[in-house]
């Protein structure tokens, strides 16, 4: 299977584990994984080296000097007329050459987030393509608008929208961003729409974790099990899950408009009748001015309160986590992922290491000879993101959490 349509972490310690083990030729592995002898010995040397499984993920593509970058009088200078005039790198760009000084307006941007002028709204970039899934329900967006007031109380509506037709398949009135009514609300629509093949969401709570380099959460693990893909938008780019987004404008219209309910149970109602409107009455201009409904069906793929148990290979040991998730293993405790408490993963021992998988998903090492645990983080666009560390539970090993990027969790 080429990496390139495959989980690039997880291909990466499937080959090197099938590599130390030696069954096969170093030709005849790298053929089975669609990639030259160059880059299989790339990968089992960076093994080597680190004497760990993270050492496989991507390294950092900057260059270790500049030695075309601006000159410090230059960055200086537009520096200062940022601070003098706040203006964008646009106007700053026209001003420095009618000072004999050009620069690109790339650069000027460059300089002004190298030097921390950057407000968060500026470093937003528009989506240079416009995309549309081909059909409903191959991708469903979710996310929370900013909170409403309610009587004493917030409101935090909960939206879920289908990519394709812009179909709202929910809309709900919660009272907290918390796990349980957000599981709820998507077990309700599983139930009246079926189950898409993946859903996008923001690095927010409760479907996002910095705990573990996957992002899994427990209501992630639910969502995997019922075989949805799970996407992310970038971090400080809404504009990912611009249809959302612009769901939720819409929305804080027509709430303005009818104006806002007195008390906490006029909420949903009002939802209700306004998702009614937005499916079937009201004309969409991003779909040519049809209504959403007119474009959605129902999923075919059935919500499972009960999910089947995943098959692992044979040959591997499959286990059970304790309710902190946490494996014992030769009379040790250690620490794999709390969202994954009480879930069967299995575990493969390889140079005095033990890989710890969640169906396909390579989520924790644990070095034997250390007595650490590491998590096995895969990488996604390129792009690093730090990954909290996490204190394991009382009475597990300690663990050693490390930077790197998170990646699409998908079943």
């Amino acid at each position: 299977m080429p990496w390139k349509v495959s989980d690039v972490m997880d291909q990466r310690i499937r080959f090197v584990t099938l590599a130390l083990r030696g069954g096969e030729s170093m030709t005849a592995l790298c053929k089975e994984f669609g990639i030259a002898r160059v880059t299989g010995y790339k990968w089992l040397n960076r093994y080597r080296e680190a004497g760990s499984f993270t050492g496989l993920g991507d390294r950092s593509r900057r260059p270790r000097r500049s030695p075309t970058r601006t000159a410090p009088e230059a960055e200086a200078r537009a520096l200062a007329l940022r601070d003098r005039y706040g203006w964008g790198a646009r106007k700053l760009q026209a001003l420095l050459e009618a000072e004999g000084t050009p620069l690109s307006e790339r650069t000027v941007h460059r300089i002004l987030e190298r030097g921390g002028r950057l407000h968060p709204r500026d470093r937003r970039r528009p989506a240079p393509v416009r995309f549309e899934r081909q059909a409903p329900n191959e991708l469903w967006q979710m996310d929370f608008k900013g909170w409403l007031r309610a009587g004493a109380g917030q409101c935090h509506p909960l939206s879920v929208l289908d990519d394709h037709s812009r179909y709202a398949v929910g809309l709900y009135a919660l009272k907290s961003t918390g796990l349980e009514g957000v599981s709820r609300s998507l077990e309700e629509a599983f139930s009246r729409c079926g189950v898409p093949e993946a859903m996008l969401m923001d690095h927010g709570t409760p479907w996002w974790s910095t705990t573990n380099g996957h992002g899994l959460t427990r209501l992630g693990v639910k969502l995997i099990r019922q075989g949805v893909r799970l996407l992310w938008s970038g971090i400080g780019h809404p504009q990912t899950q611009g249809k959302v987004e612009r769901f939720h404008g819409t929305l804080a219209r027509a709430v303005r408009h009818r104006g806002r309910p007195r008390s906490w149970d006029q909420w949903q109602p009002l939802f209700d009748q306004l998702r009614h409107e937005y499916n079937r009455i009201r004309p969409h201009e991003g779909i040519q001015m049809q209504i959403p409904a007119d474009r959605y069906r129902p999923s075919r793929r059935r919500f499972n309160p009960r999910p089947p148990r995943w098959d692992y290979p044979s040959g591997l040991r499959v286990l059970r986590l304790n309710s902190q998730g946490c494996l014992d293993w030769a009379g040790r405790r250690y620490f794999v992922c709390e969202a994954l408490s009480s879930q069967r993963v299995a575990a493969e021992e390889v140079d005095a290491k033990v890989l710890i998988r969640f169906r396909h998903m390579y989520v924790r090492e644990i070095d034997l000879r250390a007595r650490r645990t590491r998590p096995l983080v895969a990488f996604a666009d390129g792009r690093k993101a730090a990954v909290a560390a996490t204190a394991p539970p009382k009475g597990a090993a300690q663990g050693e959490e490390e930077a790197g990027a998170p990646a699409p969790a998908s079943s």
